[in-house]
């Protein structure tokens, strides 16, 4: 049974507020931007915005609000699409962001580990990583204002999950405070480490409901020395699919991304006017890959790739190929890929999917899910892209062109229930790398495993037993 948490008294905020100092706290008339969802489908609530300076201020101000029984929503870049950092019901918590913890501890090119405070955005941590001569490899549309924070506690995803994977894969140790208030001391830079229970892989993906991380330790790797991008025509997805594992077979693990562009996406890129992007096809291809491969100084590894697509396109699994000829070229290449959300923000999705499929299943999903929406609704518009090297695909309906999402509204949740039936259906995952947070924890209700379900209870009572850590996020 959930335990009930209470509205914070007047005093009692302005007692926090002075803890914080000067700068700590802000009013949610202050600073509205806090309780904005990217999507403008819904508006938060909080008593109080808490900004403090270091890890002991925030084990203070968990300890405060553990004591007054009042809920704690960590907030770190305000870039989550399931409404994680955002609370829509029940007495107003204290919304904590971590932006003045910006600090990079520490950089290590001898243990490939860099230290970084959770409030310091992605964007820095792979500048800090770069400027030692190293990579860190997590890469996401939002780099310049997410925070390595939410990243950790949403187990982010990005591009380069193919070769480096998740967030989670990522971080070598944590600094967090837990639901009581304690600071748990977890920074480390070891590979291995068998003593018992890791915190650190509780942590994350656990979207704040079991406590907040305050720094990080992360995984570093050797930048490579060469990279080679192009963009392939595909016939379809299932080519896509068989493309995919020639370069496996060919390339090895040096591809760092395989990204899959729907041809809807790129008539959305013109129907949106999205600037400084041009489609390499004309006219555009049913599917298109975008492809990267990252090698050490020396390799030849844009003649095997050539050869490897030159086998493609041989095999009738590729209809034309683009290679970046220099690193202009190779970021007009990516921009095009980026711009693809910037598209549907302008055109406006009636529902979104993040989801996640066994790659095999990828194009028979596709071929059931779009005859299935057509069935529903014939106006619905479908653009389907995403990460194909690692499964995850955004599924996302629109309207005909002209009409505002808002007519859909009454339609939405049932649109959204054909396509998770149909992941679910194919063994997938109703979320990828954007967590569950509030608009998905009736969905995970729905879909996940019992005795998952039943374990996660557990360790948030026993973790979280007044229940103020991220109320109503996970529905846990």
């Amino acid at each position: 049974m959930k335990a009930e948490l209470n509205e914070p008294t007047p005093d009692w905020l302005t007692s926090l507020a002075a803890s914080l100092g000067p700068g700590g706290a802000l009013t949610p008339e202050e600073a509205p931007r806090y309780l904005e969802e990217p999507r403008g489908r819904y508006a938060g609530r909080a008593a109080m915005i808490a900004r403090p300076a270091d890890a002991a201020s925030v084990a203070a101000l968990i300890r405060a609000c553990a004591e007054a029984r009042v809920g704690v929503v960590p907030w770190g870049g305000g870039t989550g699409l399931v409404a994680g950092q955002t609370a829509l019901s029940g007495p107003r918590p204290i919304l904590l962001s971590l932006e003045r913890m910006q600090a990079i501890r520490g950089v290590s090119a001898e243990e490939n580990a860099l230290v970084a405070e959770a409030g310091a955005t992605l964007q820095a941590v792979q500048e800090a990583a770069a400027q030692a001569g190293r990579l860190f490899p997590l890469s996401l549309a939002s780099e310049g204002s997410c925070r390595i924070g939410g990243n950790l506690a949403t187990n982010a995803g990005g591009v380069a999950v193919l070769r480096y994977g998740n967030a989670r894969d990522l971080c070598l140790g944590l600094e967090a405070v837990l639901p009581d208030g304690s600071l748990y001391a977890g920074l480390t830079s070891l590979r291995k480490d068998n003593t018992g229970y890791d915190l650190r892989h509780l942590l994350i993906g656990s979207e704040g409901t079991l406590g907040v991380i305050t720094a990080a330790s992360l995984k570093l790797f050797a930048a490579p020395a060469e990279r080679v991008t192009a963009m392939v025509a595909l016939p379809s997805a299932e080519a896509g699919v068989a493309l995919l594992r020639r370069l496996q077979d060919a390339l090895g693990e040096t591809i760092s991304a395989f990204e899959l562009i729907s041809e809807q996406s790129f008539h959305f890129l013109s129907e949106a006017e999205i600037e400084h992007v041009r489609a390499p096809f004309d006219p555009a291809p049913p599917f298109a890959a975008l492809i990267e491969i990252g090698a050490a100084g020396g390799s030849s590894a844009r003649p095997a790739f050539e050869e490897a697509l030159a086998g493609a396109l041989e095999a009738a699994l590729a209809l034309d190929a683009v290679l970046a000829e220099s690193e202009a070229q190779r970021g007009a290449l990516w921009r095009l890929r980026e711009e693809i959300p910037s598209a549907n923000r302008r055109i406006g999705a009636v529902a979104s999917h993040d989801i996640a499929l066994p790659i095999s299943a990828v194009p028979a999903f596709m071929k059931e899910a779009e005859a299935a929406i057509r069935g529903f609704d014939p106006r619905l518009r479908v653009n389907a892209f995403g990460h194909l090297g690692d499964g995850n695909l955004h599924y996302n309906l629109f309207p005909p062109k002209g009409v505002s999402r808002s007519e859909f509204d009454d339609s939405r949740a049932a649109a959204s229930r054909i396509v998770h039936d149909l992941t679910h259906a194919h063994a997938g995952s109703i979320s990828a790398e954007h967590g569950i947070g509030r608009l998905k924890a009736d969905d995970l209700a729905r879909y996940g495993d019992p005795a998952k379900l039943s374990a996660m209870r557990a360790i948030k009572q026993a973790l979280d037993p007044l229940g103020v850590m991220n109320p109503g996020a996970l529905g846990v």
